[in-house]
């Protein structure tokens, strides 16, 4: 064996304790926000994405919806929230986001134009749903800048508990195969020489 098979194997096993790490970090957090579902109602998150937030939430919500959301933010969250809509307009039409759920353009006179009818949401809950389905994959992928994923991703507490209960039956049951009788003594081997035979 040389050294660049050597060296290729750790890059390989590497590679797959990252995959497998990345894999455990998200199914930690898609089992937080299970367990956390006010996550998503946290009036911080419009911020996100403040464009999808107006197309997905907030068309669909009545005067007086939005003078209780008003009034939570207080003067300054308003104010806030307006400054972070219009420039988020202004950067979505100056840079496109291949991965956005929506598309922005402007018409003649500068305006912007008005969505398809199939790219929008028809009711209010469907409109909740996609802002569910978007935020959760912001969430999933890492993207909320000011979530401390690190509480999560490092917290065992937040893996599956069917998935746990299964491995964990797994491994009870190799442990009795191999190191015992089935009676919690130890497995005397008779006849076995430890020698294959061909």
């Amino acid at each position: 064996m040389n050294v660049d098979e050597v060296f290729s194997r750790d890059q390989m096993r590497q590679q797959q304790e990252e995959r497998k790490s990345r894999l455990i970090a998200k199914n930690r957090r898609k089992r937080y926000l299970e367990v956390h579902p006010e996550y998503f109602d946290d009036s911080s998150l419009e911020l996100a994405d403040p464009l999808l937030y107006d197309r997905l939430i907030r068309r669909f919500q009545t005067a007086r919806e939005r003078e209780a959301e008003g009034q939570r933010k207080g003067f300054s969250g308003q104010m806030s929230t307006d400054l972070w809509r219009a420039e988020a307009k202004k950067d979505a039409l100056k840079h496109t986001d291949p991965n956005s759920l929506f598309t922005y353009t402007r018409g003649p006179q500068g305006q912007i134009m008005e969505e398809d009818k199939d790219e929008v949401p028809m009711t209010k809950e469907e409109g909740k749903a996609w802002w569910v389905d978007e935020m959760t994959q912001r969430f999933l992928s890492g993207a909320d800048d000011d979530f401390e994923y690190k509480t999560v991703d490092e917290n065992d507490r937040y893996d599956d508990e069917k998935e746990r209960d299964i491995q964990d039956a797994y491994f009870d049951s190799m442990e009795s195969d191999f190191d015992s009788d089935g009676e919690g003594k130890e497995k005397v081997l008779t006849g076995e020489t430890g020698i294959q035979d061909y």
